[in-house]
This record gives structure tokens, sequence and C-alpha cells, in this order.
């Protein structure tokens, strides 16, 4: 029989947990937002050289699993002389993963970007940075949030893989008071609803942007 009394004693804990998952994704995919966004401005340039180190950047970090690129980070930056802590390793690891997608994510909307604009802003004087920063970007964004929104809510996910390098958030937490409490169900149950929940508040967060934006648009 499902153990209610065991979800209400577990869940300050399991909700304290979540603010910690909540941290460490959204420091992720705000840093691998810039991350991919430089790759992608990289990857567009005119010198082989950088769309190279971009292709191999892109392709390593999408065809290695999460889950082995942080078994690397957490056991091989010791051996070559960097100590950091597990967390910092692990936001690194989820940032640099997650960058590769948002390049691609993003090359995309680059590419929608009608060329002409693009023209008429170097006419006025403005530097490639500028463009990136005032035009490019933020046209990407509009033309590909609901991909980075799904990007957002799969590395909410993806961050439950952290525990295995000791990193203490919702789904290490749940493993530790199952393991105690011999009730596994009702704990990763509950652990689930608040996964759920946290990815449906970013969902519509990501809908009520992309409203305002076509509102914009059509005014």
């Amino acid at each position: 029989m499902f153990n209610t009394a065991i979800v209400l004693k577990s869940l300050p804990m399991l909700l304290e947990a979540s603010i910690w998952t909540v941290v460490y994704s959204l420091s992720s995919v705000a840093i691998g937002f810039c991350i991919g966004t430089l790759m992608c401005a990289a990857g567009l340039s005119r010198s082989p050289v950088m769309r190279r180190i971009t292709a191999f950047y892109v392709s390593f970090f999408r065809g290695v699993p999460l889950l082995v690129q942080l078994l690397i980070a957490y056991y091989c930056l010791p051996l070559i002389g960097v100590n950091v802590p597990s967390s910092l390793a692990a936001v690194g690891t989820l940032a640099l993963c997650t960058g590769a997608y948002n390049a691609e994510i993003l090359r995309g909307g680059f590419l929608g970007i009608p060329p002409g604009l693009i023209e008429a802003a170097r006419m006025v004087g403005l530097s490639h940075a500028q463009i990136l920063t005032r035009i490019q970007v933020p046209l990407a964004v509009r033309l590909t949030l609901p991909s980075l929104v799904n990007e957002t809510t799969m590395m909410v996910k993806a961050s439950s893989l952290i525990s295995v390098v000791g990193v203490l958030e919702l789904t290490r937490l749940a493993q530790n008071i199952a393991t105690s409490t011999f009730q596994p169900l009702e704990i990763y149950a509950t652990a689930g609803i608040i996964y759920f929940i946290i990815n449906g508040v970013i969902s519509l967060l990501g809908t009520a942007v992309e409203r305002r934006f076509d509102v914009e648009k059509a005014a």
C-alpha cells in the first residue's frame, strides 16, 4: 500500500533539494546558451579553422553520452591537476553539453534571418559584435524559442545524472531517502511529480514569452 506518511515526512527535504536542481539546471542553461551562441557564430564564420573546431565540439558533446562526459570531468580533471568541486564540474559539463545543442538550434535561427537585414546593419556602421548581440541573437531566439524551451526542460531532466558524481540534488536525495526508508515507490514517485511540476512551469513560461513575441510582431 502507498505510504502517504513517508511522503509527507520526506516532502520538505525533497522540495529543498529541488531548489538545487533548478539552480544547477538553469545555471547550466544560461552558461550553455552563451557557449552555444559563440559556437554558432564561429560555425557560421568564414574561417575554416573556426568551423572545424565548432564541428568537432558539437559532434563530441552531442555524440558522447552525458553520463560519460560527467564521469570524464569528475575523474579525469584531477589527473591533470585540475581540482574543482563536484558541483562545479557537473555544472560545467552540463553547460558544455547543452551548449552544443544550443549551437545547432541557434544555427537554424541565424540562417532564418534575412541577409538583407544584416547587410543593412553593416551599412549603418554596426560592428560584428553589435550585429550579433542586437540583431542576430534576439531574432534567432524568437525564431527558435520552442526548441530552446524544450532544451531547457531536457536539461532539467538530465541534471538527475549529476547524482552519480556525488552532487546532492533531487534525484540524489531521493535515492538516499529511498535507501534508508525502504520505500522507493513513494519517494521516486514524489520526485517524479516534482520534476513534472518544474518542467511544467518552464513550459508555461516559454509559452507566455512566445505569445508575447507574437503580439509584438502583430503590432
